[in-house]
């Protein structure tokens, strides 16, 4: 009878075992990207990529592997070397009714073809009433990767994120990869989608729902990643990981810091970031691009005019430096946030640090 309950026992526990393994199945965000437009493309005849070498080469990142063997050349499509030309032609293509998803080597050479993201793609549904809607999703990799100088460094969500008529999002992990894409494919209006080039072979735990053909993701829909009822970190894509890195740190000095990863730049889900300041009292922004006129002032903005009486600590702000990225590694590092200055930011917003004077 003991060897009995012992056997069921152990079936019990190898179920349990097997349960859990299914649901931790880990995913990269190059591999969530990838699924993501391959759902999509399959999914409706309209969708089609196009850009520097996404089609023979499998993208530069391998984003779009194996999609021109599986749909052809008339839907992944490769350009030459022209910015302005091939953003033009997705454009139009949208205005006629198909559904474009433009590459961009990095968001950098976005610079060449912003008169058509701006003036042709996110002002025509307003400058046309309502008549003319404009489905189109600008993406590749965001911000600073490792030693590639200033001209491939540079973090676009503030430029785009004030434009109206764009959505902008930034995604941190392969659910957000895989779920704000879809949405993004999805949405009628022209997206602007930040990647990371960094995150590209990060891995996340995904869950069952996360494969799901179906799973989307609401834009404008910020995500708490970890509650804290001391201090409110927000943070958008590769910060994200550092501010968690950070509230670690911060909960073995006995901080509790809650991280929220804003997932969507525009719209800005300010309603989350003020419930979160309004428990912790205490805000942390966090971002790479530059300081002044950056996401982080808009939401420091967003929570003096709504959450003011509720701040026992003026606003910290977490942003590169207010320089063109720097090529050398050791320099480069001083131009970039890091998880110390995340942890000594939250200390000085908990009266936790010392006083400059009073350390002298």
């Amino acid at each position: 009878m003991l060897g009995v309950i012992r056997n069921k026992s152990i079936r019990h526990t190898l179920s349990n075992f097997r349960q859990f393994s299914s649901s931790a199945k880990q995913m990269t965000v190059r591999d969530a990207l990838n699924s993501a437009l391959d759902e999509e493309m399959s999914a409706d005849p309209k969708v089609f990529l196009m850009g520097e070498e996404v089609g023979e080469y499998q993208g530069a990142y391998k984003i779009s592997k194996g999609l021109l063997e599986k749909y052809g050349p008339e839907r992944v499509r490769d350009t030459p070397i022209t910015e302005a030309g091939f953003t033009g032609i997705g454009v139009g293509a949208a205005y006629y009714g198909l559904k474009p998803v433009v590459e961009f080597m990095t968001f950098n050479f976005s610079m060449q073809a912003i008169d058509h993201i701006i003036n042709s793609a996110a002002k025509s549904n307003y400058m046309s009433a309502g008549q003319i809607s404009v489905p189109i999703v600008f993406r590749g990799p965001n911000g600073a990767a490792a030693g590639v100088g200033a001209q491939h460094s540079h973090c676009y969500a503030a430029w785009y994120g004030s434009c109206p008529g764009l959505k902008v999002l930034a995604p941190y992990s392969s659910e957000d990869a895989r779920g704000l894409l879809k949405a993004a494919i999805r949405d009628p209006d022209p997206v602007v989608f930040l990647e990371n080039e960094l995150l590209y072979g990060e891995s996340f735990p995904v869950s069952a729902e996360v494969l799901d053909s179906s799973f989307c993701l609401p834009i404008g829909k910020a995500k708490i990643e970890r509650e804290g009822k001391d201090v409110t970190i927000t943070a958008f894509s590769k910060m994200v990981g550092f501010a968690l890195k950070a509230a670690e740190i911060l909960e073995k000095e006995g901080i509790s810091a809650e991280v929220i990863n804003l997932r969507s730049i525009r719209p800005l889900d300010r309603s989350t970031i003020n419930t979160s300041v309004r428990k912790t009292n205490r805000l942390v922004t966090v971002e790479e691009g530059f300081p002044q006129h950056g996401v982080g002032a808009e939401i420091c903005t967003s929570v003096i005019e709504e959450s003011f009486g509720y701040l026992d600590a003026p606003v910290e702000r977490i942003a590169g430096a207010d320089v063109p990225m720097p090529y050398a590694a050791n320099l480069e590092r001083l131009a970039v946030p890091q998880v110390e200055d995340i942890v000594r930011a939250a200390k000085r917003a908990c009266h936790r640090s010392v006083p400059l004077a009073a350390a002298a």
